[in-house]
């Protein structure tokens, strides 16, 4: 058997141990220089143990992931000559030796179009980094801009109290103080965040710079020093030079002179500085609290001036809504006859004022008067029972026909249209008349409505007829 050892070298020196020979008993050796292929199989071989025994085993190679230059030789397609693969075996017999050695074939060349290959990859790779961090830059910033960042610090070291940067730094968000404070912490804290909002500041015009240093917050002892200036005296902008001049190290770096002289009106007209005192509150003053206010406004001067166009036009819209009103009151009685006609409810068919009925298959008309007209209701045209809401009534007359009750108490059907009307069966031509007893059959165009007499009634209206007569 034939060991190799484990290092990755161009020469492997093993120990080739032969049987003893018979003139010493001395083992001889040889150096034997064997080339072997790249991931072959081997055959099987036989070899003696020490006892003398044969033994029989296996030279195949055992299966390893390959090695960066391996995966490069095998990308070339055979262009260089590939190492040999390290190889173990189970053959005892052999052991390393310095006398032997074996001749390996030379370290593979890398050629010019993989390394060409290899740096592009990496290249590619670096370019795709990069991309990413410019991508978590982006998203860390958020909506805290590189100004904002700038703001928030030049407020906190002149003023030293987030509160107080919360209420007087303008922003380009609305941020509430949790955020600004969680903000400072994170530039404070976070190496990520203040390398990002650092190189962000970087990068600023310095028009922008300056604009937010224009309006940074004013330190107490800034003010202080601007107290020393008295209300009643009137400064110029060469008392401000002067005080930056003789106070550098107190003065923000973007103070000027007109800056500063702004800042101290503003004092003194909200009654800031030292020698200033807040007046109090006049008693003769109109005005002493919301309840005194209340009472003194009149009633009078609530009111609106009237405007003759409005008024007009209201009026004509109130006209209108009384109109649709009153057609409205109109149709109640119609659309009444079809409730009760879809709901099933049929109230009474007599009351104390209903004289007769006029029913149909689907609506009922009550007779509540001495003299109705009956017709098809149209525009210009007022009927007291329109006959279309029974059904088809384009074939009936505007106005069809009139009942009329007699003192007598009798009932008479007049014709009054084109077509004629059939009661019982007996046709009214137009023009003449024919007395509705109770039960008729009144048959108008194919409409068929049955009329029915409150009898009680009539007989009331009869009695009283005839009292007035017999005096």
């Amino acid at each position: 058997m034939y060991r190799l050892p484990e290092q990755r070298s161009n020469r492997i020196m093993f120990n080739c141990k032969h049987s003893e020979d018979h003139l010493g008993n001395r083992p001889r050796f040889r150096s034997m220089d064997l080339t072997f292929p790249p991931r072959e199989r081997t055959s099987s071989t036989s070899s003696l143990t020490e006892d003398g025994t044969k033994r029989r085993s296996s030279s195949r190679a055992i299966k390893r992931p390959k090695f960066d230059d391996e995966l490069v030789e095998s990308s070339l397609g055979g262009q260089c000559a590939t190492p040999i693969s390290k190889i173990r075996t189970r053959n005892p017999s052999l052991s390393t030796a310095s006398d032997c050695s074996v001749s390996l074939p030379p370290t593979p060349c890398v050629t010019l179009d993989v390394r060409k290959r290899l740096s592009s990859k990496s290249s590619s790779k670096r370019a795709r980094k990069g991309r990413g961090s410019q991508a978590i830059v982006t998203k860390d910033l958020g909506r805290w801009k590189p100004t904002d960042d700038l703001g928030l610090i030049i407020g906190v070291q002149q003023t030293c109290d987030l509160v107080t940067v919360h209420r007087g730094v303008k922003f380009s968000c609305k941020f509430t103080l949790g955020e600004i404070q969680e903000r400072w912490y994170a530039l404070l804290y976070d190496p990520t965040i203040s390398r990002i909002a650092q190189q962000a500041m970087k990068n600023l015009h310095p028009d922008q710079v300056q604009a937010v240093q224009t309006r940074a917050l004013y330190s107490k002892a800034e003010e202080e020093l601007l107290g020393t200036i008295k209300s009643n005296s009137n400064p110029s902008l060469q008392t401000f030079e002067n005080h930056l001049r003789e106070n550098p190290h107190v003065f923000f770096s973007a103070r000027t002179p007109k800056a500063l002289l702004t800042h101290w009106l503003l004092l003194k007209q909200y009654h800031l500085l030292p020698d200033q005192t807040v007046p109090p509150l006049s008693k003769s003053g109109p005005v002493k609290d919301f309840s005194e206010a209340e009472q003194q406004i009149h009633d009078s001067e609530l009111y609106e001036s009237s405007d003759d166009l409005l008024e007009h036009e209201l009026g004509i819209a109130s006209r209108g809504s009384k109109r649709e009103i009153r057609l409205l009151e109109d149709q109640v009685s119609k659309w009444q006859v079809l409730v009760d006609t879809v709901t099933g409810i049929s109230p009474p068919e007599f009351d104390n004022q209903t004289l007769a009925v006029l029913r149909g298959r689907l609506v009922r008309y009550l007779m509540r008067s001495r003299e109705i007209t009956l017709g098809r209701k149209a525009a210009g045209v007022n009927v007291d029972v329109d006959l279309s809401l029974e059904g088809p009534a384009w074939k009936i007359s505007r106005k069809q026909g009139i009942i009329k009750l007699r003192n007598t108490g009798d009932f008479l059907i007049a014709n009054e249209g084109k077509r004629p009307i059939y009661v019982d069966g007996k046709p009214v031509l137009a023009g003449n008349k024919i007395k509705l007893n109770n039960n008729s059959v009144v048959e108008i165009a194919s409409l068929r409505f049955i009329f029915l007499i409150n009898l009680d009634l009539i007989n009331v209206i009869r009695q009283e007829t005839a009292k007035l007569s017999g005096h």
